[in-house]
């Protein structure tokens, strides 16, 4: 969610900050600033809303200084409001925070009592108010911040810069990610290493409860007894130019026309070209010894896990329990001996999830996680990494990372089903074979906008829309109700097919469209039969089907839109770009914020 970055150098800070804060957009924010220090004394610019809106504040009102710290904001405490907005602090000290500090209200009590005056909100301005208050009392900004952090509970990331000393900043983290950046005389701070990446590309990943102090000279590492602290500088993957919009309108737009190379790449990783047979990296366990998987995910990625689940059970016939991660390690499952916990994230910080890996790990079961961020996490705290080779997506809403996780979980399947002996060379080469043939197939699906553009006119006019499919296809609605309400504010719901005459069928008239993923096959009598009873009620139909389908569904359906051709395997995928396609151009329909949606952030760093 929330976005850090902090410099330490020679160079103008101010443009430097502000860059950066520009790559973290994709997270989501609703306000922004900037602190840093000028002639030693610390001031800063603040503003509601956008980045454009900070920009405007330091047009009028410069902001020089060679050390600071900037910040996008995702309100937790406190109204997304200017006074509310990173950095907070005093003359002392100015600080920005990821996370929640659990236990502000005591703190707050405790300094106020102290003397100390709070004007904010915000949890965060608890650790500005503690740091200053031992600043006050004598100690060194070290020693200041190192007593504020043994007595913070809950999850931060957070730097800090300070009066009186030009060439210092401190940064910390607990359960929220922070990458420090080694430049040639000057030192970075970032929430990620994207935000960081036209700066350097030399990382160091500060480990869950540790802090490090920087000058532009380099840094130390210590952790929360303050014993110097081991840490590894990697060299990031991510080059600095990977984030324009490439003439595309939105950032959305350039990452479903994505899809099909983010999908050949990824398969590209899992496929031997020679033998056509998926190959994964060696695994610390024998997937045909698992006797169970948990499949746990937030959002998007859960729905790839429940296309997952399907593939798995059906090829490997193995059982696959799903849970969101924010309700698994609540409910306390019991688990297989030497299970397969299988996460599956995007950016690799994801509270929920991560929390889940750690009670999963608890729990004594093997851990194999999904991800998209190499250097996340969740990756370093994995027995095994499956890489989805997707880039950087900056909108908040999923897409393409969504089809590589796919493709991942496609292969895993295949290849956790030859290890268990329920697919044999035959099976597995026409599996394959529908996995190659999907990056072709998705490039057919631009083709289509005119079909897709004219359902969108039907949706936009919705207040409620119904999503119907079954099978492996009813995640495919799943992720289409919620890619609608992500980016268009229209509310859609999901259903099994099958769950239509046990309750939605209530709510079918000509005001709600019904969007149903249909593919032939064994499935598509049931599927046309729901269908056909919800258009006898004066339902409007918008059916995503193939050619064989499409015949039969032209009879009842309002707008058919026909998909290429493929093989039942795949298909989940081709229609998940389908459904996503359809959001999109209702959200253009909608004039809402496409890339940014309200209230919502790429990566959900706390619980």
């Amino acid at each position: 969610m929330c976005g850090i970055v902090g410099v330490v150098g020679l160079r103008d800070a101010t443009p430097l900050l502000f860059g950066a804060l520009r790559r973290l957009e994709y997270r989501g924010y609703d306000s922004a600033g900037i602190a840093t220090l000028v002639n030693g004394h610390i001031e800063r610019r603040r503003a509601e809303g956008k980045l454009d809106n900070l920009g405007i504040v330091l047009e009028r009102f410069a902001l020089p200084g060679v050390t600071g710290i900037g910040h996008t904001r995702w309100a937790t405490h406190g109204a997304p409001t200017e006074g509310n907005a990173h950095p907070h602090g005093t003359e002392r000290v100015s600080v920005v925070h990821n996370g929640i500090i659990e236990n502000h209200a005591e703190l707050r009590a405790e300094l106020e009592q102290a003397g100390q005056n709070f004007t904010t909100e915000t949890d965060t301005e608890t650790v500005a108010q503690m740091v200053d208050l031992h600043l006050k009392q004598g100690m060194t900004p070290s020693q200041a911040a190192h007593a504020c952090l043994k007595r913070l509970h809950g999850a931060y990331a957070l730097a800090m810069i300070f009066a009186g000393h030009p060439e210092l900043m401190i940064g910390a983290r607990h359960g929220a990610p922070l990458a420090v950046g080694f430049g040639e005389d000057e030192m970075f701070l970032g929430s990620d290493s994207l935000a960081l990446a036209p700066l350097t590309r030399r990382i160091a990943y500060l480990r869950d409860g540790d802090w490090a102090v920087l000058s532009r000279h380099g840094a130390e590492f210590f952790d929360l007894d303050g014993t110097p602290a081991p840490f590894e500088i990697k060299t990031s993957a991510l080059p600095g130019g990977a984030i324009g919009k490439d003439g595309y309108r939105h950032y959305m737009e350039k990452e479903l026309h994505e899809h099909p190379l983010v999908i050949g790449q990824t398969l590209q990783r899992m496929i031997d070209p020679a033998t056509r047979r998926v190959v994964l990296p060696e695994l610390p366990f024998d997937l045909a010894t698992i006797p169970r998987i948990t499949m746990t995910a937030c959002g998007s990625a859960f729905y790839a896990g429940l296309i997952g689940r399907s593939w798995l059970e059906s090829e490997a016939r193995i059982p696959v329990d799903a849970d969101v991660a924010s309700e698994l390690r609540y409910r306390e499952p019991p688990l297989a001996r030497g299970g397969l916990g299988l996460l599956i994230s995007q950016s690799g910080e994801t509270a929920d999830t991560l929390a889940a890996l750690r009670s999963l790990r608890e729990a004594g079961q093997h851990v194999l996680s999904v991800l998209n961020v190499a250097e996340s996490t969740m990756a370093r705290e994995s027995d095994i990494v499956l890489d989805t080779i997707a880039g950087p997506e900056i909108c908040v809403a999923s897409t393409k990372a969504f089809t590589a996780q796919l493709s991942v979980l496609a292969c895993l399947a295949i290849a956790t089903g030859r290890a268990r002996g329920t697919i044999d060379e035959a099976r597995e080469e026409i599996l394959v074979q529908a996995l190659l043939d999907l990056p072709g197939r998705a490039a057919e699906l631009f083709g289509l906008a005119p079909m897709i553009q004219q359902a969108a006119q039907i949706v936009a006019e919705a207040r409620d829309v119904l999503y119907l499919g079954r099978g492996s296809h009813f995640p495919v609605a799943l992720e289409g109700a919620l890619k609608l309400k992500e980016i268009s504010y229209i509310h859609a719901e999901a259903y099994a097919a099958g769950e239509m005459k046990h309750g939605p069928i209530a709510l079918i008239d000509r005001n709600v469209p019904i969007v149903a993923s249909a593919p032939s096959g064994r499935l598509f009598d049931k599927t046309a039969s729901n269908l056909q009873e919800a258009q006898a009620r004066g339902g409007r139909l918008l059916v995503f089907t193939d050619p064989d389908g499409a015949a039969r569904m032209e009879r009842i359906a309002e707008c058919t839109i026909v998909l290429p051709e493929t093989h039942a395997f795949a298909a989940p995928i081709l229609h998940s770009i389908a459904v996503q396609m359809l959001a999109y151009e209702v959200a253009l329909l909608k004039g809402t914020d496409v890339d940014q949606p309200r209230n919502l952030a790429k990566s959900v760093t706390v619980e």
